[in-house]
């Protein structure tokens, strides 16, 4: 993938910034890596993704990636980050959406059917829940697992079980 211009990343966020002034949190630009960060509105999400695949401005018809994450903060626990990519122009864009603990935030499912998999993975190793997906259940572990394993607050070695003697105790 090519790095960006600077004439067209700053085209790409002022075009942004235009069209979704009201969904924007944030915006971070990594220049080492040639990456356009915007965090958006948790609520606005999938608006925002099915203007950005269907506008001739930007013509994000590809989604490479949806990754879960922990904040480290403590009232927006999560992160949902969206990779995005215009086939024909080869720009990328991140999108990230900032979750509570218990919230839900929507599935982009119905944009890219692409993101079935990765938000089933989210939603597995961290809880983060995907309102509307068509299949939301764990992907990785049983259906019967309690907890979600790549969050902080799960122990390194685990619960204790029949099957792991060496966890820690509930």
């Amino acid at each position: 993938m090519r790095e960006l211009t600077a004439a067209e990343e700053k085209t790409l966020i002022m075009t942004f910034k235009k069209r979704f002034a009201a969904d924007i949190v944030e915006t971070i630009v990594d220049r080492a890596r040639g990456e356009v960060t915007h965090v958006i509105k948790k609520g606005a999400i999938l608006g925002v993704c099915r203007a950005l695949k269907s506008e001739p401005d930007f013509k994000m018809n590809a989604l490479s990636d949806v990754i879960g994450a922990e904040s480290g903060r403590s009232d927006l626990r999560f992160e949902v980050i969206y990779q995005l990519l215009a086939m024909g122009s080869r720009m990328r864009l991140r999108l990230k959406v900032r979750v509570g603990e218990g919230e839900e935030v929507d599935s982009v499912t119905s944009v890219w059917r692409s993101a079935g998999w990765a938000e089933r993975e989210a939603y597995d190793m961290f809880g983060i829940v995907f309102k509307g997906h068509p299949d939301l259940r764990r992907i990785y572990m049983p259906e019967d697992f309690e907890g979600f394993p790549l969050r902080k607050d799960y122990p390194l070695r685990g619960y204790k079980d029949e099957f792991n003697p060496n966890g820690e105790e509930r």
